[in-house]
């Protein structure tokens, strides 16, 4: 599957669709999208990842890099991530990330949680 991103912003919220493979090749656009969002002081994003096969550790770095912000000084943000696949998921906890996001089965209750 191609990689394939888009963001989207809702009111209380945005949304990031990844979909196709994160690499080293393909994190920089991730990061540059969340960056964006952050840059513009929004600190409450969604980061749905039902459409993701494979994730680098440059994808991982990004993902850790925004939560730092987000989290920096007053900012009252949170980055959660939706869809995450069960081979995902055991990369998460394998790499001991799995308690620095909130995790949800899907974009609506990842939405909602906000």
């Amino acid at each position: 599957m191609a990689f394939g991103l888009k963001a989207t912003q809702y009111k209380r919220v945005d949304v990031v669709e990844v979909s196709g493979r994160i690499d080293s090749s393909t994190a920089p656009q991730l990061e540059a999208a969340i960056q964006k969002i952050i840059d513009e002081g929004r600190y409450r994003l969604v980061v749905d990842l039902k459409q993701t096969d494979y994730m680098s550790s440059a994808a991982f770095r990004v993902l850790i890099s925004a939560h730092k912000q987000v989290h920096k000084g007053t900012r009252r943000g949170e980055i959660c991530l939706s869809g995450v696949s069960p081979k995902l998921m055991e990369t998460f906890k394998l790499g001991g990330f799995d308690d620095l996001f909130k995790f949800y089965d899907n974009q609506v209750g990842a939405v909602g949680s906000f």
